[in-house]
């Protein structure tokens, strides 16, 4: 079953408690636009959107939240709002008179954005630097208190601030550690209306980022309910199956209360995936598939064609056994190979993907028009890598250039580059830090204009986006990434 939590109430939808998982989307347009919002808004809540969120990074977007709430109103419709938070305290106090929820990112609600450099923190000045979160969150803890309004302490990887990542790295327990920095404000406070994230693109960082919270929370004997996501997932098959093999990994062990599938597409999308996640989870459910991983490592993951599966292997379907007997099965049988037995990319991602991680299967079988979906699979689990990995947020009210198109660009020019990893971010608030794990980096700088980056650095600025896909390749020559694409046939 899953996870017991407790329920915080956003508006009229409750997340955790005895309520289904719910689902979740972002809007892209400008939150000062607020005819384009509400428009968004409805579309996302007529497609079985649960709460939506939008952006906030100054006082004009938080008081135009004000008219985006009325006019809904209005409207007939009561979808609650959640208001994203990066670097800008006086907004959260702002926007959370309209708004129905308040998400922070704890690596840079309070701390300026990180610098990616080694500093040593006595026991004295990382004190004085708590004291400092505290004096910029306890009033939206007070705030939030006072009206009864949940916060999203969303940790990212890559976000978390200089503070954290000198006492334990870019990593997963950094992640926890940033996140119950704020939980233990809340606490101080006697709040309890929290939300957890812990968001990376990299599904595998992104599922041991949970767990680790998991068992923190259950060390310290705290319920709240989590928010489960894959961040800039991308889009198009990759996206689909990156965030399938994480939100589902985590569904299978009863982790998770309300889930968002984010690609590079129109927010709308999102919704049927989410919708996907949640039927397997009730599946999942009724044949009580929830277990802890059996082996604690990743199988071999191989991909065979169907009629290429070796004799002395066992061939398996999802269609008759669940997840939870494939893994009975794990136990008597040494080479197991699941047949992907669906087209469907959050399907596959969300059944091979517990397995493949957990060791209970040694590869997937496919036919030849599943190749590409296998590969997606096995590059999403970190069994072989074939193919560019694309990490791409999936843009919001700061995205400074059509992000969408531009992302579908890159990917077309560059998608012949196995293991080269290239993160397109719409605004400098998701890079370079949430694009931490890529080679190269284009993130939106200002209006039309556009950085690149090699790893974390920034070696070109404010270049034209017309032209920054070109000089993105330059750069990935330059480094000795590139090969011409090969045309076969």
């Amino acid at each position: 079953m899953r996870r017991k939590t407790k329920e915080v109430l956003v508006g009229k939808i409750g997340i955790g408690g005895e309520n289904p998982i719910r689902i979740q989307s972002m809007t892209t347009s400008n939150t000062r636009d607020i005819p384009a919002t509400v428009e968004q808004i409805i579309r996302l809540a007529d497609h079985g959107c649960e709460i939506v969120r939008v952006t906030v990074q100054g006082k004009k977007e938080a008081e135009a939240c004000e008219g985006i709430k009325n006019t809904l109103l209005k409207k007939g419709y009561t979808i609650p709002l959640c208001a994203d938070i990066h670097f800008y305290p006086p907004a959260a106090l702002i926007v959370c008179d309209f708004v129905d929820k308040v998400r922070i990112n704890p690596g840079n609600f309070a701390d300026r954005r990180a610098l990616f450099i080694y500093k040593e923190y006595d026991p004295y000045t990382y004190a004085k630097e708590l004291e400092k979160i505290e004096e910029a969150f306890a009033p939206l803890v007070l705030k939030c208190k006072a009206q009864n309004k949940p916060i999203r302490i969303g940790a990212n990887h890559g976000s978390l601030s200089d503070r954290i990542m000198n006492q334990y790295g870019n990593t997963p327990q950094g992640m926890v550690a940033s996140a119950l920095e704020y939980a233990d404000i809340c606490r101080k406070y006697d709040f309890h209306a929290i939300v957890f994230s812990m968001k990376a693109s990299n599904p595998l960082l992104m599922i041991e980022a949970y767990r680790k919270l998991v068992e923190e929370m259950q060390r310290l004997s705290w319920d709240y309910p989590i928010h489960l996501g894959v961040t800039e997932a991308g889009a198009e098959e990759d996206g689909r199956v990156k965030s399938a093999v994480g939100i589902g990994t985590l569904l299978v062990e009863g982790i998770g209360d309300t889930i968002r599938v984010s690609l590079t597409e129109d927010p709308l999308e999102e919704i049927e995936p989410c919708k996907r996640l949640v039927n397997l989870w009730n599946n999942y459910r009724e044949h009580n598939a929830f277990s802890k991983p059996r082996k604690g490592s990743r199988s071999k993951g191989e991909l065979f064609r169907i009629e290429e599966v070796p004799k002395t292997a066992t061939l398996v379907t999802l269609k008759t056994p669940k997840v939870a007997r494939v893994r009975e099965m794990a136990k008597q049988k040494e080479n197991l190979i699941l047949l992907l037995d669906t087209d469907c990319p959050i399907v596959a991602g969300a059944e091979c993907g517990p397995l493949l991680l957990d060791g209970s299967i040694d590869g997937i079988a496919v036919d030849s028009s599943q190749i590409a979906l296998g590969e997606s699979i096995l590059q999403a689990t970190r069994h072989r890598i074939t193919k560019t990995e694309f990490i791409s947020c999936p843009g919001c009210g700061r995205t400074l250039f059509d992000l969408q198109e531009v992302s579908k660009k890159i990917r077309e020019k560059t998608s012949h580059l196995p293991g080269v990893r290239i993160a397109i971010m719409g605004c400098i608030v998701n890079g370079p830090g949430e694009m931490a794990d890529a080679d190269f980096g284009y993130v939106g700088s200002k209006t039309g204009k556009v950085d690149l980056y090699i790893g974390k650095q920034c070696v070109e600025k404010d270049i034209d986006h017309l032209i920054a896909d070109e000089r993105l390749i330059a750069l990935i020559k330059q480094e000795g990434k590139w090969k011409d694409m090969t045309i076969s046939g």
